[in-house]
C-alpha cells in the first residue's frame, strides 16, 4: 500500500500522482473511500454542502466507518430545507457534522458596506461575499489537513470537466481528492437510491445544485444543473470560489466598495 508523505514545500509530488492513478482503478465508492484512509497520513477532511455528490460521499464514509474530519460551512443563509437535511443525515449516519461560521466581524462590515442583497450589483460584490462567508472559513478549517475530499464529478459542469481523483492544491497546501470523479449523474441518482441515502428535498422541485437561499433558484427546462446559482450573471463556469481560486488565497484586505 502506498503511503502518502505530503512534502508541504513542493507543489507536487510523485506520490500525489500514484495516488490518483489508483483510486481511478477502483471501482466502487466504498472501495476509494476505504483506500483514501489507509493511504494518507494525517487528517483528511471532508467539506460537505449536503448535495446529491456530498450525501453519496458522506455514505460511503459512515459505511467504510472511516475517522474523516466532516464539516459543512455555515454561510448564515441556508435553505431551512438544507438544514433539515442536515439533521436527517446526522441522525442516519451517527455523526455529527461540524458547522463552521465564517468571522462575525467580517460578516457584519460586509452587510454595513454592501446591504444585505449587496452581492447582486457585481460580480465582485458576489465574489466579495463568498470569500467572506465561504473562502475565508473554508481555508482557516483545511489549515494542518493533509487532504481535503469533496464531491466534485467532471460532468457537473464544463468547469470541473478537468477534475482529477487527486490533485495538489498549492492554495491550500494539501492533496484534493475527489473520488466521485468520473461518475455521471446517472450512476449517482442509482447509488442514492439503492442505498436510501436522505437528500434534500430540494432537489425534487427543480433545485439540482443548492447554495444559498438568496443566491440559487430552481433551474427551467434544458438549463445547465448549475444555472440556478446567481441566476443574475451572465458568465459561464460561475462559481463561488471554493473550487476555482488563484496560487494562493486572497488577502484579508477589503474589497472596495461597489455601487448598482
Amino acid at each position: 500500500m502506498v503511503q502518502v508523505k505530503l512534502e508541504r514545500r513542493a507543489p507536487e509530488s510523485v506520490s500525489v500522482a500514484k495516488l490518483d492513478a489508483d483510486i481511478g482503478k477502483l471501482e466502487t465508492l466504498e472501495a476509494r473511500i476505504a483506500f483514501i484512509g489507509r493511504a494518507i497520513e494525517g487528517r483528511i477532511s471532508f467539506s460537505t454542502s449536503l448535495g446529491l455528490e456530498d450525501q453519496a460521499v458522506l455514505h460511503a464514509i459512515a459505511h467504510e466507518q472511516r475517522v474523516f474530519d466532516v464539516f459543512m460551512l455555515d454561510t448564515g443563509r441556508h435553505f431551512p430545507e438544507t438544514l433539515e437535511t442536515l439533521d436527517t443525515s446526522q441522525l442516519r449516519y451517527g455523526q455529527m457534522i461540524r458547522m463552521v461560521s465564517p468571522d462575525a466581524g467580517e460578516t457584519q462590515e460586509l452587510i454595513a458596506r454592501d446591504g444585505v442583497f449587496g452581492f447582486r450589483t457585481s460580480i465582485d460584490a458576489r465574489k466579495a461575499c463568498c470569500v467572506v462567508r465561504k473562502v475565508r472559513p473554508l481555508a482557516a478549517t483545511l489549515a494542518g489537513a493533509t487532504a481535503w475530499v469533496t464531491g466534485l464529478r467532471r460532468s457537473q459542469s464544463q468547469g470541473r470537466n478537468e477534475v482529477s481523483f487527486a490533485s495538489w492544491d498549492g492554495a491550500m497546501n494539501l492533496i484534493k481528492i475527489n473520488p466521485i470523479a468520473d461518475w455521471s449523474l446517472d450512476r449517482l441518482e442509482a447509488y442514492i437510491s439503492d442505498n436510501s441515502i436522505p437528500v434534500n428535498t430540494l432537489h425534487a422541485r427543480g433545485f439540482p445544485s443548492i447554495g444559498c437561499q438568496p443566491c440559487t433558484r430552481a433551474i427551467k427546462p434544458g438549463e445547465d444543473i448549475r444555472a440556478g446559482r446567481w441566476w443574475w450573471e451572465n458568465e459561464d463556469g460561475k462559481e463561488c470560489g471554493l473550487h476555482s481560486r488563484p496560487a494562493r488565497l486572497p488577502s484579508q484586505e477589503k474589497p472596495a466598495p461597489t455601487t448598482c
